[in-house]
């Protein structure tokens, strides 16, 4: 395992299994019957991989993920099996590493579309607003404020980019391409219902869900939720006494680590620069909170 000196898990290493993707922040190893999904500390920007980590981010991915397929299980199918590392012999002797970071999953057919769902404009969204009065081909009625509640919650889908490529906002049409009617509709009603449930529960915890993405896949012909759902990651979390109209409103998630990026003078283009301390620590922070606040639980 490759740690950085933070303590941060930057690779994981387990010459026993095939390797079968090292993603983002995901390390995807092949079990034969299952998928081992490793959560690393990495942290990404702009589609761009930093070259330092932020410790305990994995375990805060991964905890924030399962706590959330617990919550809409019964209606919302998901790749999950186990998230104990000791129940495979194969993982013995990274059980300590891995425990709290690491899933054992159901091999899915990927589909190839980032479902993201938007409640509030902001970001990428209210950009495309302001030169277009459009997000992502969708016409909005004219009068929003940066960060303001939409009237109704978007289906705003991307592409699926990998590691140095920059995802692209797609129509619905293009879903409809992708994966056919059948799919599109259905992912679509899905993300939605997955995100205004999120948000209910969220707003009982005293934070705004902004916005989230979502990745489907099919196992035995059914839409199953994979990867990880509803993260400091995936989403944009804003404590609820924070937030303000017509500013960025702070946030539990990655958005510090892009809004000091984007202070600098970089293209957004590999290679990252380097996360100074203080940066990494208030990151750090902000995962530990996001997962207090939401689940009520203090990381083990």
């Amino acid at each position: 395992m490759n740690y950085d000196a933070n303590g941060a898990l930057l690779e994981s290493s387990i010459p026993t299994l095939k390797l079968l993707n090292r993603g983002k922040v995901r390390d995807v190893y092949d079990l034969g019957d299952s998928l081992l999904f490793v959560a690393s500390d990495r942290i990404s920007a702009f589609d761009v991989v930093m070259p330092n980590g932020i410790p305990n981010k994995g375990k805060v991915l991964t905890e924030i993920s399962l706590f959330w397929f617990d919550l809409m299980k019964e209606w919302m199918p998901n790749h999950l099996i186990s998230a104990d590392m000791s129940s495979r012999p194969e993982l013995e002797d990274y059980v300590a590493d891995l425990q709290g970071r690491a899933i054992i999953v159901k091999k899915a057919e990927c589909l190839p579309v980032e479902c993201i769902v938007r409640g509030y404009i902001i970001g990428s969204g209210w950009k495309d607003y302001q030169a277009t009065g459009m997000v992502s081909g969708l016409k909005l009625r004219k009068g929003y404020q940066m960060a303001e509640k939409l009237d109704e919650p978007l289906f705003t889908p991307s592409t699926k980019a990998e590691v140095g490529e920059h995802d692209e906002a797609i129509s619905y049409g293009q879903v409809v391409e992708l994966i056919g009617e059948e799919q599109a509709a259905k992912v679509k009603e899905l993300s939605l219902k997955i995100y205004k449930t999120a948000a209910d529960f969220a707003e009982t915890k005293g934070i705004i869900l902004a916005d989230t993405k979502f990745e489907f896949g099919v196992v035995d012909g059914e839409i199953i939720l994979i990867d990880e759902v509803l993260t400091p990651d995936s989403s944009r979390f804003w404590p609820a006494d924070q937030y303000e109209l017509g500013i960025s409103p702070p946030s539990l998630d990655k958005q510090f680590v892009r809004d000091y990026l984007s202070s600098l003078d970089w293209d957004k283009n590999p290679p990252a620069p380097t996360l100074p301390a203080d940066v990494v620590t208030k990151t750090s922070e902000k995962y530990l909170e996001a997962y207090k606040v939401l689940t009520g639980n203090e990381l083990a």
